[in-house]
């Protein structure tokens, strides 16, 4: 063997490895397997996460392997290329064949075509082949689609074809595999999955990835001037919680929106989700003091662990706070403070019983009116290039087999001879799919054609 003769032969087997349905067949369980384990195994959680959750060892295993950012990693990436490589070479290794049929037609039919067809028609008429042909031109350019006619051996032939596209159904599956493959690795590489938590007033310009690892620059400002939740009856459940968001270039405000859970914020190609919220440091206490001694009554409004000044040098300071204190409601423990410095024993004050405190029968008696708490809203923030190509593979994707398996390629072939005075009439048409539709169809369109032939003497052999 030269070395020429060497050379073609390694460039074959290359060639032969990358059109195997084998290699077709191992990349798509290998895909459906890294897609299970990225199921099992949640997806760009912190470090403290993966250890509660697995242990110390199997962390770090996972992480050699890249099993906590798995569909980032240049692993699975280079899974995806593989198959979309696979796949080219698939379509184009076919695509000449089914070219063929576009750039070559068999526009004259053979004697085992037309013979051998399970859709078929023989006719005999008196009328010249001339006429004959008239008749049936007319009739499949009218109920078919257009002819072509080819003169040869002292025959005439025609030939309609249409749905001749629908042959590139599968390759136009194949593309939008490909595409959707495409825009998955354009947005894992140059996207990105982010969290921040940005408190009630204040703003971000950079953001981290959910694992910490990496702080991202949005290029922009992200403000949240509000956050409201609300929660079902004397629970602490959210019913619904939303965050105000405003959206600063060069300290401009350029663009707001209100977004809660499923609505979120598109500014720049980034995406804002509403994903969580919590409190935002300590909540300010409303509450009455009443003096027994006096009659007065004042109201206050303390951060949790101010010290609030009363009358005759005494004082009061809020040590604690609930929102929900075994589902009786808001409530805060507070302690009093004598002149001397001596602190009293721990009270609880319930908002929604204004009037025990009184029961107690000291000089001073409390009632909670309500408190203030700052939150911050917890947004998740991804950057997806590739989601425009994704969406478009996926239109294909629809469009594809709808082509390739609803769809098909339909040809008739007709063939007119003189034959001792009488004019010979032979028709056979096929499918590539759909056999049983295409032959009900065939016989209707044959009925047309014997209807438009047929003279004041036909004769039907078929």
């Amino acid at each position: 063997m030269t070395e020429t003769e060497k050379k073609q032969d390694f460039t074959d087997r290359i060639w032969d490895f990358f059109c195997s349905l084998k290699l077709t067949i191992l990349l798509l369980l290998l895909l459906a397997v890294t897609s299970i384990i990225g199921t099992i195994i949640p997806q760009n959680s912190s470090a403290a996460e993966y250890i509660r959750l697995y242990g110390q060892s199997n962390y770090e295993l996972f992480t050699s392997l890249q099993f906590t950012e798995m569909y980032g990693s240049t692993w699975f990436i280079a899974l995806l290329a593989l198959f979309c490589v696979n796949l080219i070479c698939c379509s184009i290794k076919h695509f000449p064949r089914t070219w063929k049929f576009f750039k070559e037609p068999v526009r004259v039919a053979t004697p085992g075509l037309l013979k051998n067809s399970s859709n078929k028609l023989d006719l005999h008429s008196k009328e010249s082949p001339e006429a004959v042909l008239e008749k049936i031109k007319g009739t499949l350019d009218k109920d078919f689609a257009k002819t072509v006619r080819t003169d040869a051996d002292g025959k005439i032939y025609l030939f309609a074809q249409k749905g001749i596209f629908s042959r590139l159904g599968a390759y136009m599956t194949h593309i939008s595999i490909i595409v959707v493959l495409i825009g998955a690795i354009i947005g894992n590489v140059f996207g990105f999955k982010a969290f921040v938590n940005i408190p009630e007033g204040d703003s971000v310009s950079h953001v981290m990835t959910r694992d910490g690892s990496q702080r991202i620059d949005l290029g922009f400002e992200v403000r949240c001037d509000n956050f409201d939740v609300k929660f079902y009856p004397n629970t602490s459940r959210p019913m619904e919680y939303a965050s105000d968001l405003v959206i600063l270039k060069d300290g401009v405000e350029v663009y707001e929106k209100r977004i809660v859970v499923n609505d979120p914020l598109f500014f720049d190609g980034i995406i804002f989700y509403q994903s969580s919220y919590g409190q935002a440091g300590d909540p300010t206490i409303s509450f009455q003091v009443t003096d027994s001694q006096s009659g007065e009554s004042q109201e206050f409004n303390a951060p949790l662990r101010s010290r609030v000044q009363l009358a005759d040098g005494y004082s009061v300071i809020v040590t604690d706070f609930t929102d929900n204190d075994r589902s009786f409601g808001p409530a805060m423990r507070m302690n009093m403070i004598s002149p001397d410095g001596a602190r009293g024993n721990p009270v609880v004050i319930w908002q929604n019983f204004p009037e025990f405190d009184e029961r107690r029968g000291d000089r001073f008696s409390f009632a909670m009116l309500g408190f203030s708490q700052t939150y911050f809203t917890g947004l998740q923030v991804a950057k997806d290039p590739g989601v425009n190509i994704v969406w478009a593979g996926c239109i294909m994707m629809i469009i594809g087999p709808f082509v390739a398996f609803f769809m098909s390629h339909k040809r008739v072939w007709a063939c007119i001879e003189q034959e001792d005075k009488v004019t010979k009439i032979q028709l056979a048409g096929n499918a590539h799919r759909n056999q049983a539709g295409f032959a009900l169809a065939f016989d209707d369109l044959m009925q047309k054609v014997e209807n438009a032939v047929k003279n004041d003497s036909p004769t039907k052999e078929g």
